[in-house]
């Protein structure tokens, strides 16, 4: 560690980074195929050392979280996606679902002593952690990072806000994490009873989107906060650094964001659904769909660390809607696309007439006639089970906001 950055990882130079990826990609997907049932079966046919760009990753198949609780089902408690089992591991999580995910050996199994680090948390800190330690890993992950650096924890958990701020009072921690909203609700606490909890200076805060008008109240009150993004499955993802332009992505993963529905990448600056490929040895998840959306950042962050960077948290992937009783999916539609190369991008718009239900695909294609209109009708009946109609837009006429359906039907 050094005054500014977590270690070396953190300023390498494009070179040096696709080398080591060229290096370690491959051996990550052997790795998966050789130490899981489950993705012995899914990428049987890959060749391992083939895999060394996220080029060449993105012709792999996508991991979702309902392939997840479908082989959990089936093969409890980690559907052959674990490479050990649950008694070998540190500790075993549920998630809805249930999902069960495992926390396996190594130090910051989490990876977020990088996302503290970047939030100025230092050795000999206090934090005050009030993500949850029930069912889900939310707590340990911050006190995974908090050993990496050398600080201690005070593991409040969720709740109990008139005890937590009475424990604020009397140990004087620096540093609060946990969801933005409940730091300020333990603020609000705080001057309601006339405790001086002003001894937080820094937070590291997630679980949830930090508006610009809170994070300025936070301010306000003398707490300088950073986001990070993780999740159950694969750990920290990103994170902020002082720089506060975009998230950080995690020195120990792969992200890749496609559009919904599909492993497709989208261009840069084009929103759509995260895609995670993890280095872990334990749970070497490859091509997960979190099914968050957001989108790359161009160039490097002002902070001086090199790797890609995410707008943020930008809404969820799932745009799945019923029309006329029956469910339309992402995916669907993006069957419907690959059906007609002239489709440079779609959205289906659900909308209703008098009563009914109506669904028109919007395209932007390279070409414009009846007889391709006709074709995608075609395919809208076939794919979705549902008639529907096209309409021809500009090139460029369509946002690059990651929406594949978009229901605009109102109840009133």
């Amino acid at each position: 560690m050094t005054a500014d950055y977590f270690d070396k990882l953190e300023t390498r130079d494009e070179m040096t980074r696709s080398l080591t990826l060229q290096m370690e990609l491959p051996k990550q997907i052997a790795h998966a195929k050789t130490s899981t049932t489950a993705y012995a079966e899914i990428l049987a046919d890959v060749d391992a050392a083939s895999i060394t760009s996220v080029e060449l990753l993105a012709s792999l198949p996508v991991t979702r979280k309902s392939d997840l609780m479908t082989r959990q089902a089936t093969a409890r408690p980690f559907g052959g996606l674990a490479s050990a089992k649950a008694g070998s591991m540190v500790r075993v999580y549920a998630s809805p679902g249930p999902v069960y995910e495992p926390e396996g050996e190594g130090p910051d199994y989490w990876r977020t002593g990088r996302a503290l680090y970047a939030a100025g948390v230092r050795a000999g800190d206090l934090i005050h952690n009030t993500l949850s330690y029930h069912f889900t890993p939310a707590g340990f992950m911050i006190e995974s990072g908090a050993r990496a650096i050398g600080c201690g924890v005070f593991p409040a958990g969720i709740g109990q806000t008139e005890l937590q701020v009475e424990a604020i009072v009397d140990l004087q921690p620096n540093v609060y994490c946990g969801t933005p909203s409940f730091l300020k609700i333990l603020i609000d606490k705080a001057a309601e009873k006339g405790a001086d909890i002003s001894c937080i200076k820094r937070g590291l805060v997630g679980g949830e989107a930090l508006p610009p008008s809170l994070r300025a109240t936070l301010s306000e009150h003398g707490v300088d906060v950073l986001q990070f993004y993780g999740t159950a499955d694969v750990g920290t993802i990103a994170y902020e650094s002082h720089a506060r332009e975009g998230l950080i992505i995690d020195e120990n993963i792969l992200v890749e964001i496609v559009t919904p529905g599909t492993g497709d990448p989208v261009a840069e600056g084009e929103v759509g659904e995260i895609l995670v490929t993890s280095f872990s040895k334990d749970y070497p998840l490859v091509r997960f769909a979190t099914g968050d959306m957001s989108k790359i950042m161009p160039g490097i962050s002002p902070c001086g660390r090199t790797n890609m960077r995410i707008a943020g948290w930008m809404g969820r992937a799932d745009q799945t809607t019923k029309v006329k009783g029956m469910f339309v999916r992402p995916e669907q539609v993006a069957a419907v696309v690959k059906r007609h190369p002239e489709i440079q991008k779609a959205r289906l718009v659900v909308d209703r007439e008098g009563v009914n239900d109506s669904m028109t695909l919007c395209c932007e294609t390279t070409r414009q006639d009846e007889s391709l209109a006709d074709a995608i009708r075609v395919s809208l009946k076939e794919v979705c089970k549902l008639r529907g109609e096209v309409s021809f837009v500009e090139n460029g006429a369509l946002a690059s906001d990651g929406k594949v359906i978009d229901d605009v039907r109102s109840y009133e």
